[in-house]
């Protein structure tokens, strides 16, 4: 591994990978390629350690003729692919774009790496293709049945299904991990933890779906780059490995968490407490109760567990967004932002 084509670098799972790849590993070369959409952001990128073995390439991963010359003129070995559409409010609203980038992109690549030979292919999917569980169901594993709900978890389903079918196919290199709800510095502020730290920040209210008894696992992002890494070192080909934080709150409860945080930390708000900002509002369509993920596989096969406890995780992701105004401002001037967090709370109540 020695020269990497990250997809969806510019974005926030993908950012954090390639600090952590620079950081961890000396002699690789990465080459990032992102459209920035309205995720990805250059701000993202800046102050990256030795930026010298970091090439910037924007560019759509559906357009196979530039992957395939990004392959051969950089002499890529291994394709570590982060770059999809994610957040499942916008697949409900417009799925098209799910399928094109999630689905199309991700055979163009496969295609790319198939003609090339000899690469490697890691594909970062998610816990949201397994479904929903019940209150006593055993957490999703490496070998739970899928039954994806959303538009968005379809289309994570239909890719991952496809770099399967290529690694049988064609015997493509490859290897999968499904992760669960991610957060941590760079995230885009339409995601729950960010969204929740800085509208309260702003004394604005803090929209929890429904009831706000759904339940998820947060992996802190940092913990999530580690596990990747291990897989690409270590990781058997054609294995699947699930990645979680080994925790299951409930959305209430971690939004409280971050509130109690934030009047720890910012004592003398005007806002504290801060968990008197939160509004329950009407749920999304599809809203799966709960996701748990079984990480003993990992555990046991490489050694990996998350070295942040939630409370940990959550304090280092507060710090760092007091701590960095100026990305916030700049991702938060952004207008498509501003549209959808209208589009998408106006109707809910807030």
């Amino acid at each position: 591994m020695k020269h990497v084509l990250v997809t969806g670098g510019a974005g926030f799972i993908g950012s954090n990978f390639i600090r952590y790849l620079l950081r961890a590993d000396p002699t690789v070369r990465l080459v990032n390629l992102d459209l920035l959409t309205y995720a990805g952001a250059l701000e993202n990128l800046r102050d990256l350690p030795d930026v010298n073995r970091h090439k910037f390439v924007e560019g759509n991963i559906c357009e196979g003729v530039l992957v395939a010359k990004l392959l051969r003129d950089e002499k890529i070995d291994t394709i570590v692919h982060f770059a999809a559409e994610t957040h499942v409010d916008r697949s409900i609203v417009a799925p098209e774009q799910f399928i094109q980038t999630n689905v199309v992109g991700t055979y163009r690549l496969l295609e790319a790496a198939r003609e090339a030979k000899g690469i490697r292919f890691h594909h970062i999917s998610t816990d949201e293709v397994f479904g929903a569980l019940g209150p006593s169901d055993p957490p999703f594993s490496e070998t739970t049945p899928y039954a994806p709900t959303s538009p968005y978890a379809a289309s994570k389903a239909a890719s991952d299904h496809l770099v399967r079918a290529y690694a049988a196919t064609y015997r493509l290199a490859v290897t999968i991990s499904n992760c669960s709800n991610n957060y941590g510095p760079y995230q885009f502020p339409e995601k729950l933890v960010p969204l929740m730290i800085l509208n309260a920040l702003d004394g604005q209210p803090l929209p929890v779906y429904g009831d706000g008894l759904h339940v998820r696992d947060w992996l802190y992002v940092e913990d999530h780059c580690e596990a990747i890494l291990l897989v690409l070192q270590r990781g058997g080909l054609g294995e699947t490995y699930g990645i979680g934080g080994d925790n299951q709150p409930t959305n209430l409860d971690l939004v409280k968490q971050l509130c109690a945080i934030l009047d720890e930390l910012r004592p003398n708000s005007p806002h504290v407490p801060h968990a008197k900002l939160v509004k329950l509002v009407a749920d999304r369509p599809g809203h799966d109760r709960r996701y748990a993920m079984d990480i003993s596989k990992i555990r046991r096969e490489l050694g990996w567990r998350p070295k942040h406890s939630l409370d940990d995780g959550l304090r280092r992701t507060v710090e760092w967004y007091l701590a960095n105004p100026e990305w916030v401002n700049a991702i938060r001037r952004r207008k498509s932002y501003q549209q959808w967090l209208h589009q998408n709370y106006a109707l809910r109540g807030d």
